[in-house]
């Protein structure tokens, strides 16, 4: 297969970045990061978009733009990463992780339910490797607990399941730019929201509450400075642009090493729902082979980058400053030993790709000689 081809590649983005490089420095921080905002809330077909420093930082003030603070709980699934909760603890909320389901990756709502306290305020999904769970299941198990919806769509942008776009189904959905993602500008975030109140509180959180919400005064309460710079903002407005095109290469890439893969012994590609489009965020296999998580680690030693081999992710509820936390969850920990998720750029060609293929195909075959 051919890949498609993407355009408006770096020499467009040099011209836009040397205009914004003229014009600095501007202690306003410029237009730049509106105008952005204007072009996702375009793209995602939300109301309010609200750009910040990462994705961390997001989530960070979509969580206090929710009221969420100390002694709530929040439920996460433990398939999430410490980025996800960090904001939680920086608030004084308390994390409480909950199971997902290893054969649909969705969050495993009976254990959930079995977690929901008189203190649990609201439910953080998270939609890693761009999959996303079933809409109606979530706003079902939301509306029955009275839980505001805050999604984790870091990873996820350009993923709709069920006519619903990731990141549009809960109060607020929250976007990472980092590198590595499909949407990318180095680094960056921002978040969406049906609601003015919540992005006007947002707006305010990530610059020192200035300009405050319509009614208070500037600098009144406590925030941060997680404020996107222009340069990120241009970068970040320049893949907007290009989003739909980005979302089809990734896909194709992803098809591409997976149909490459078919038959390789121990390993069986993970597919999306029926009804779920997915973004084709990493390539995704399930590992039937000894000692599967040994041999993602060989993977990348090998130079095939992947989540759990590259950045030995494990379930969150496992990392030492939270596995006090109640029992293992131990749906999330069969995802992540058997899981190869292949990390992919817009940079990786047919021939890298091929290259990728071959390897693991080799490695496969002689694992469990």
């Amino acid at each position: 297969m051919t890949l498609p081809a993407v355009h408006g590649g770096p020499q467009v983005l040099a011209d836009q970045l040397a205009v914004v490089l003229a014009q600095m420095p501007d202690p306003s921080g410029g237009p730049v990061a509106g105008q952005l905002e204007h072009d996702l809330s375009v793209a995602f077909g939300v109301p309010h978009a609200v750009a910040v420093a990462s994705g961390t930082a997001a989530l960070h003030a979509a969580l206090s733009a929710c009221g969420i603070g100390l002694g709530d709980e929040v439920l996460v699934p433990a398939l999430s990463v410490v980025m996800t909760v960090a904001p939680l603890a920086a608030l004084g909320a308390t994390p409480v992780f909950v199971d997902s389901d290893p054969a649909t990756l969705d969050v495993d709502y009976d254990d959930a339910a079995r977690k929901v306290t008189p203190r649990t305020r609201a439910i953080l999904p998270v939609h890693l490797w761009g999959r996303m769970g079933d809409p109606a299941a979530l706003t079902a198990f939301a509306s029955a607990h009275d839980l505001i919806v805050i999604e984790d769509a870091a990873q996820a942008a350009g993923t709709a399941r069920d006519g619903k776009r990731a990141g549009t189904i809960g109060t607020i959905g929250c976007f990472s730019m980092k590198d590595g993602k499909i949407l990318w500008s180095g680094e960056g975030g921002f978040l969406l929201t049906a609601r003015r109140d919540l992005a006007e509180h947002a707006a305010a959180f990530r610059s020192h509450w200035q300009p405050a919400p319509p009614g208070q005064d500037p600098l009144s309460r406590l925030a941060t400075n997680s404020r996107l710079a222009a340069p990120l903002a241009v970068i970040a407005q320049a893949n907007v642009h290009r989003l739909q095109n980005l979302v089809a290469l990734r896909r194709a890439q992803t098809r591409h090493l997976l149909h490459t893969l078919q038959g390789v012994p121990g390993l069986v590609a993970l597919d999306p729902a029926a009804d779920e489009q997915w973004n084709g965020f990493a390539p995704l296999l399930h590992i039937d082979l000894p000692e599967a998580r040994g041999f993602a680690e060989h993977l990348a030693r090998q130079g095939v980058r992947n989540s759990t081999g590259s950045f030995r992710l494990v379930p969150c509820d496992t990392r030492p400053m939270f596995s006090q936390h109640g029992r293992p969850c131990r749906g999330a920990a069969q995802i992540l030993d058997h899981t190869l998720a292949v990390l992919l750029t817009e940079r990786d060609t047919e021939a890298i790709l091929d290259r990728y293929a071959a390897v693991i195909t080799r490695e496969a075959t002689t694992w469990a000689a």
